[in-house]
């Protein structure tokens, strides 16, 4: 990968693809989410791309119907589970993790091995579905029946990939609750612990509370589909309704698993960068619980079109306002750290600076799908998908990026070029409003998501996301260019490049093989920055 094992007793210094495979140091097996991740990403990148290709005009332009509902099917399954919910905590997680809690692994280092390789059967396993059976699924990322209890393409593969790959992330949720509970440094009490650990902990309780369920519903597809039991089947006395609940009661509580750790990244990198100890330490800490808690009793809202009673709708719709204010509390706290800080511009900073904007578009959005009234004007429309792709790509997407020009350096040992860094995140943010901004256009026009073909007015509005889809590619290929570049031959740099205080930042770059020489005793917050200085 590197020559980063130059560096003396570092945890790169095993060679051998065994070493890899069947390690349990938390730092590789957090590498090698990270390496699966991305490789994911690219695959569900270019499936998107090609599907805003064949939208830059109406009719067909690069395949037809069948093929496109495979790919943003292929697309959504990709991007969901294999990139989106992995992510920041299985990856970053599991590297960062035990260093911010000074430990020398995880709880359980075997158990976390096994999440791994779980993770990988299920990659496998999906990948399967494209190549076997009647073809790659149709149906959407969200299985809904009844047509995913009918169509003759490869769902039943897809479903048990999907099957698999919740109980990876079960278990790494266990073991980050239980290595945060019993692991932690002499003197790391609750409130010193860092705001990325307590967002991997609201997290990990999402994942074990709410997976189980995606794993019972994807059962109940397969169930239907080859025992033929009718539970979805109005005809034979099922009921369709009961699988929405089943996958929202589970799905809307993901998307916190996929933007809470997001938001810890955040709350970490700010301070560092405003050289000024974090505003409302406790109130992030708690509103990262609260959005793990109220997040769970608002999957009514993707469902006000269903024929639900009045008093519910009413009922999820206020829960849906309520799960908005620990997110604006956050966001309040980071703009609050930085006024009058001693700002450093650097690449971390401008991915979290693009991370609060683009997020705080996506979070407003939500709010009118949250009133029952402005949802059901626009439910199923290009709204919801600008709004989606807003919270998840501008949010935990640049999270991850945020995550990645933050900590590389104290992984790899060398840093990459910063202009070139700083230059692909503003790309990435101007080609990110191009690409999803016009899609709330098309959606309060009346543009239906999902559809193959549209009428001509809405032609203008697609093009131009196709166009900001072409920027937001370059932004990638010259961020991950520029991150490949510096990790192969970028300057070397010290244990502290940023000048941050948390314990990671006291050990070399890259870390040794058993982090700690010495049990560390924590005497001070993670944002005390007295004392603390960067690197020359």
């Amino acid at each position: 990968m590197n020559d980063a094992s130059a560096a003396p007793g570092s945890f790169w210094d095993a060679r051998g693809l065994a070493s890899w495979l069947f390690t349990i140091d938390h730092k590789r097996i957090g590498l090698l989410y990270l390496w699966c991740v991305l490789g994911f990403f690219i695959v569900g990148v270019s499936l998107g791309l090609l599907v805003r290709l064949e939208l830059i005009a109406p009719g067909r332009t690069i395949m037809g119907p069948q093929t496109y509902n495979a790919m943003f099917t292929l697309h959504g399954v990709i991007m969901i589970f294999l990139v989106v919910i992995p992510s920041i905590p299985a990856s970053f997680g599991n590297i960062i993790l035990p260093l911010h809690l000074g430990a020398e692994d995880v709880a359980f280092p075997r158990l976390n091995m096994f999440s791994w390789w779980l993770y990988a059967i299920g990659a496998v396993t999906a990948l399967a579905a494209l190549f076997t059976g009647d073809g790659p699924p149709d149906t959407g990322w969200t299985f809904y029946v009844p047509f995913s209890a009918v169509t003759t393409t490869n769902v039943s593969v897809a479903v048990a990939a999907v099957f698999v790959l919740g109980f990876s992330s079960i278990l790494t949720g266990l073991n980050f609750i239980v290595t945060i509970h019993r692991l932690r440094a002499p003197g790391l009490t609750w409130t010193h612990l860092s705001l990325f650990a307590w967002a991997l902990y609201a997290t990990a309780w999402i994942q074990l509370l709410a997976t189980p369920i995606l794993g019972i519903t994807g059962l109940l597809i397969i169930a239907e589909r080859v025992l033929d039991m009718g539970v979805f089947d109005p005809a034979r006395g099922g009921d369709p309704i009961l699988y929405q609940h089943l996958f929202w009661i589970y799905s809307h509580p993901a998307v916190y698993i996929m933007i809470l750790p997001a938001m810890g990244v955040i709350s970490d990198i700010i301070p560092v960068f405003a050289r000024k100890a974090i505003f409302g330490y406790k109130t992030i800490a708690f509103s990262s619980l609260a959005i793990a808690f109220a997040g769970s009793l608002v999957w009514a809202h993707h469902m006000f079109v269903s024929g639900m009673s009045d008093t519910a709708v009413m009922v999820f719709s206020l829960l849906t306002f309520v799960v908005a204010i620990p997110s604006a509390v956050k966001v309040f706290n980071w703009v609050s750290t930085l006024y009058k800080g001693s700002i450093h511009m650097e690449p971390p900073l401008v991915f979290a600076l693009g991370f609060i904007f683009l997020f705080t578009m996506g979070g407003i959005t939500g709010l009118v799908l949250g009133a029952a009234g402005a949802d059901m004007h626009v439910h199923d429309t290009y709204f919801v998908v600008g709004h989606f792709h807003y919270v998840i790509f501008g949010g935990t997407g640049m999270g991850l990026f945020a995550a990645l020009h933050y900590w590389l350096p104290k992984v790899h040992g060398r840093m990459y070029n910063k202009r070139v860094a700083t230059w692909s995140a503003i790309i990435l943010v101007v080609g990110m409003n191009g690409l999803y901004f016009p899609m709330y256009l098309l959606g309060l026009a009346g543009m239906p998501r999902r559809y193959y073909d549209y009428l001509p007015q809405y032609t203008a509005l697609h093009e131009a996301s196709t166009v900001g889809s072409w920027v937001v590619v370059a932004g990638l290929a010259l961020m991950f260019v520029n991150l490949w570049r510096g990790m192969r031959s970028g300057p070397r740099v010290g244990p502290n490049p940023w000048g941050a205080a948390t314990l990671e930042w006291t050990l070399p770059s890259p870390p040794p093989t058993h982090n700690f020489p010495v049990e560390p005793v924590v005497e001070r917050g993670p944002y005390d920055f007295r004392g603390v200085r960067a690197d020359d």
